[in-house]
């Protein structure tokens, strides 16, 4: 039994292939290692209904956020390997996750936006080059940390409509206090920021939130595709749920600085799954 993961910092899509090619699938907590440490995921991890298959899995593969680097790969490794002692365990970046789910075998640009963002020039085999991602304090531009975090200091300092702003307030009893303790006192402050871009989404008929997403979307082209060579003849992807649930701003965004979009999904798993599948029965 294989084992496929994706996961951000909010969610993580798991998905089982069975020995009989059947396959299974679980919508779990995210992990992220620049916020945890192995023994906080590996609890995490158990808690996770995918435990009672923990003794059956032979192989590992997941894709996750933060895992960039090789000493946060080995966290994640550390981690799963405790939950699945038996498999064998392959950490890899989000970003490939995104390149082989929307770009398949061929070249272009790959980008999330989830709750933080990141992107990547892709060949159609291996990621060629990325732009920093240094996470929701000094980056994640268009993400729905960076786009919550607008609404919010907006709130904090009365720019925003009357209506908008009386409606935040008798939907979450929002005050100034109440936003500086979570961001400031509580774990994952990207998180709660992110909370709120369900909220933006349903209010993008006004033009304030619509506003919201165009404005961080272009600092994300700004800040991301328009700095790849050529990127303007490249097809340019997205996965994420920001990306996803505000398509039309985004492509209206991206039309305005004369980037093609072409593919936008919620999630990675469907492709990788179906990319893993290939693999296996490629070495039966």
């Amino acid at each position: 039994m294989i084992l496929i993961a994706d996961s951000g910092s909010s969610k993580t899509d798991w998905r089982v292939i069975h020995s009989d090619r059947r396959i299974s699938q679980h919508r779990g907590i995210g992990f992220n290692p620049y916020y945890q440490t192995s023994e906080e995921m590996a609890i995490q991890m158990q808690d996770d209904v995918l435990i009672n298959l923990a003794s059956e899995i032979e192989e590992v593969f997941f894709y996750g956020a933060g895992c960039s680097s090789p000493d946060r790969k080995h966290e994640v490794s550390s981690a799963l390997q405790t939950v699945f002692p038996k498999a064998i365990i392959t950490v890899d970046h989000d970003l490939t996750a995104a390149a082989k789910s929307t770009c398949g075998h061929q070249p272009g640009i790959a980008c999330i936006l989830g709750t933080g963002s990141n992107s990547c020039d892709y060949d159609g085999k291996v990621i060629i080059d990325t732009r920093p991602a240094p996470g929701y304090i000094f980056g994640d531009e268009g993400g729905g940390g960076y786009v919550g975090r607008k609404l919010l200091k907006d709130f904090i300092n009365d720019e925003m409509p009357e209506e908008i702003k009386k409606e935040l307030i008798e939907s979450f009893h929002l005050t100034a206090i109440s936003i500086q303790e979570h961001v400031y006192q509580k774990p994952f402050p990207n998180r709660y920021m992110a909370s709120f871009c369900r909220f933006i989404t349903e209010h993008k008929s006004v033009p304030y939130c619509y506003m919201l997403y165009y404005n961080s979307f272009q600092e994300f082209f700004k800040q991301h595709v328009m700095k790849y060579k050529d990127y303007t003849e490249k097809p340019v992807n997205f996965v994420g749920s920001i990306a996803y649930y505000n398509s039309d701003i985004l492509r209206k965004a991206a039309s305005d600085v004369q980037i093609n979009v072409n593919l936008i999904i919620e999630s990675p798993i469907a492709g990788l799954t179906l990319y893993h599948k290939e693999e296996l029965e490629n070495r039966a």
